[in-house]
């Protein structure tokens, strides 16, 4: 349990009554410095953390509409400043994540340039990143706590004693920023001991999230890619408890661990599981492979593989790669029945089902197929990028409401011109944008789903923010696009990055300068810092 203000310094003050230590060295700023350095280690990070999301789970399990929220996150000032938003603009961050993807990872957070999401990032830049994610948000806490104690001061100086004891108070409720982190380990990279080093890794960065997919390791597409080639469930059983091993023996016991399953847009398979018996994890699994009659018309051939089912022999279809396909159409069950041995077998927390389209019907029919089985299964979504979130809806809404018979065919257009920006105002489009606006809601009362994240918001908005500034500022604005489109915005919004240096720490610098050489400290917080031009912002 966090200290107090008041319960640290009584403690020093015991220990050095004179209200300093031996050196010089002053009680009030020791007693800053620890209240500013929030967590030891980043594995008490990981440890902290997971007890907030269980906490989390709980509430959410007593009241759906207390869903969870996550942004992606390519770099710590992302997260940093999402968090700092939140905090600004809600007052609290709590039910707040970070989502890290492998997907911005691959491309662009690796050495070998930008990459397809498929793994072939290094382990490495995984860990950094939440490394760096953590640094970032335990240094917002520093220069917040900074500002807090210099309010302290001045209300001292000014001998204002209601002053400081408001500043006492403001400190002692201090929430930090930092916030669990959903972190994705691909498809484990390698085998499960390899799964089990790499999760050790990531946690003892600060995760206690681990979110694993059901795909080939070798073979990992993106699961908005074709191509996409799933493991037999007794393999990602095993590397579900690969990460459950590396949580327990890290001490991380309330750890989270994501089961991720992209079967429903998956065809293949890299092997045939070993069958010991009728209704094993190895025969459900079997027995959704697209097979072949051996018959005297077409007989086995040397080296072909052949299976047993119900009393036939079969030739499961196999391309010349060697994976195996699945019968068309049967993705649906096969997701069901991944959720199912993944929560009762592999000991998962959550579900992720990866979907082709935004659809909340069609996840809250497969989230109450495995609830028939574990009652209070819950879901992580992806409310992703990858769908074309304004024409998926629209045609959504034009197709129910031709099954309600509220309009005819031939009343809005099918196809790809619902996303022209003509059809924004029109009924369709308004009852499009609240589905979208009501989308997360819905889905987290409707189907399940405990956490609703988007992977690469922060990719595709600075791509946008990019393209906005460039058009204006080399165009005919100039310095007009910078000032309008950003410095005025920020100022107007209280976004603190305006403070560009304040933001980085060059206060914590001044203060501990101070706390060192106390009048002889050389501080770049004087009169002729420009950042005090927006002491008024």
């Amino acid at each position: 349990m966090t200290r107090t203000y008041r319960e640290i310094r009584n403690d020093l003050m015991r220990r050095y009554p004179e209200g300093e230590m031996p050196g010089g060295v002053s009680i009030d700023d020791i007693v800053q410095l620890r209240l500013q350095n929030t967590f030891d280690t980043h594995l008490d990070i990981a440890r902290e953390m997971a007890k907030v999301m269980r906490n989390d789970m709980a509430a959410y399990d007593a009241d759906p509409s207390r869903f969870t929220q996550s942004l992606g996150c390519w770099s710590g000032f992302h997260a940093q400043q999402m968090i700092k938003a939140v905090k600004r603009q809600r007052g609290t961050a709590k039910g707040v994540y970070v989502y890290l993807s492998g997907w911005m990872v691959a491309g662009l957070r690796n050495r070998w340039g930008h990459l397809p999401d498929q793994s072939m990032h290094e382990k490495t830049a995984v860990v950094d990143l939440v490394k760096e994610i953590y640094t970032s948000l335990r240094q917002a806490d520093e220069v917040a706590m900074n500002d807090l104690f210099k309010a302290l001061s001045a209300a001292r100086e000014a001998g204002n004693a209601q002053a400081e004891a408001e500043a006492i108070a403001a400190i002692d409720a201090f929430e930090t920023h930092v916030v669990p982190i959903i972190a994705d380990i691909d498809a484990g990279f390698g085998n499960e001991h390899a799964t089990y080093l790499l999760a050790k890794e990531l946690i003892k960065a600060g995760a206690c999230c681990l979110q694993i997919e059901n795909q080939v390791s070798d073979a990992k597409q993106c699961g908005h890619q074709d191509g996409k080639v799933t493991v037999p469930r007794e393999d990602f059983i095993e590397k579900l408890r690969a990460c459950r091993l590396a949580f327990e023996e890290l001490g991380v016991e309330e750890g989270v661990i994501v089961a991720r399953t992209d079967s429903l847009g998956a065809g293949l398979t890299q092997k045939v599981p070993v069958s010991q018996g009728a209704g094993d994890l190895a025969s459900d699994y079997i027995k959704w492979l697209k097979t072949e009659p051996v018959t005297a018309d077409a007989p086995a051939r040397d080296g072909e593989l052949l299976l047993a089912q119900d009393g036939k022999t079969v030739r499961p279809v196999r391309l010349a790669n060697g994976l195996f396909a699945f019968k068309e159409n049967t993705g649906r069950e096969r997701v069901i029945e991944d959720c199912i041995a993944s929560l009762s077998q592999g000991g998962a927390d959550l579900l992720w089902i990866e979907t082709a389209t935004p659809d909340v019907s069609e996840i809250a029919s497969m989230v109450e197929e495995i609830r028939k089985v574990v009652p209070n299964a819950k879901l992580t979504y992806n409310n992703s990028p990858s769908f074309n979130w304004t024409l998926n809806l629209r045609k959504q809404v034009r197709a129910d409401w031709i099954a309600q018979g509220k309009i005819g065919e031939d009343a809005y257009p099918d196809g790809t011109r619902l996303m022209s920006p003509e059809f924004d105002e029109t009924d369709l489009g308004r009852e499009a944008d609240e589905r979208l606006q009501n989308f997360q809601s819905d889905i987290a009362t409707r189907a399940g789903v405990f956490h609703n994240l988007i992977t690469l918001p922060t990719f595709h908005l600075t791509a946008k923010g990019m393209d906005e500034l460039s058009n204006g500022y080399f165009g005919k604005e100039r310095m007009l696009a910078y000032v309008r489109n950003v410095q005025r915005e920020e100022i107007r919004r209280s976004v603190s990055a305006v403070k560009h240096q304040h933001e980085v720490g060059s206060d914590l610098g001044d203060t501990f300068k101070e706390m060192v050489g106390g009048e002889r400290a050389l501080k770049a917080g004087g009169a002729k810092n420009t950042m005090n031009q927006f002491e008024a912002a």
